[in-house]
Formats: structure tokens, C-alpha cells, sequence
């Protein structure tokens, strides 16, 4: 398991200490690689619109094939919506 965020790597040291979670968080300030799984949209945020993250999880498999896609996740419900794929 893997994070990606535009956060830079100390703001997500201090996350994982603080939330004491187990794996990496990879860090993409320029949305190169969040652009490219999609994840960068077009948002109307107070009548202005401006690109933003779209919160989503991907499970990709052993080979690289992305196997299913989580778009607009909520974080309630959404572990066991994952491990239910898995």
C-alpha cells in the first residue's frame, strides 16, 4: 500500500507520525502523477474553479494492471468497501 499526495514529504512525516500509519507516503507536489491516474479535476470551489485532488484509491495488481478504481472516496465505510474487492 501506497499514499500519494501534493503534500510535500515533511508535512507527510509529521501525518504518518501522527496518525502512526504503516506505509509510504510518496509525495507529488507538481500533480504529474496524480494528473496521470486521473485524480486532478476541474473544481468550483466558492463560484471560483481551479484544479484539485480528487480523493480516490486504486488497487493495481502485481503486474501494474489497475484492477479497480475508487473515484470520490469518503473515508467512511471505504476500508471495508476496499478489502471487500480485495
Amino acid at each position: 500500500m501506497l499514499g500519494l499526495s501534493g503534500d510535500s514529504l515533511a508535512s507527510h512525516e509529521n501525518f504518518r507520525k501522527k496518525y502512526n500509519l504503516n506505509f509510504p507516503l510518496l509525495s507529488d507536489p507538481d500533480k504529474l502523477i496524480i494528473g496521470q491516474y486521473g485524480a486532478l479535476k476541474e473544481k468550483n470551489m466558492y463560484g471560483k474553479k481551479k484544479l484539485g485532488i480528487v480523493r480516490s484509491t486504486f488497487i493495481i495488481d502485481e503486474q501494474g494492471v489497475i484492477e479497480k478504481i475508487f473515484p470520490n472516496v469518503s473515508v467512511d465505510g471505504h476500508f471495508e468497501e476496499v478489502l471487500a474487492a480485495l
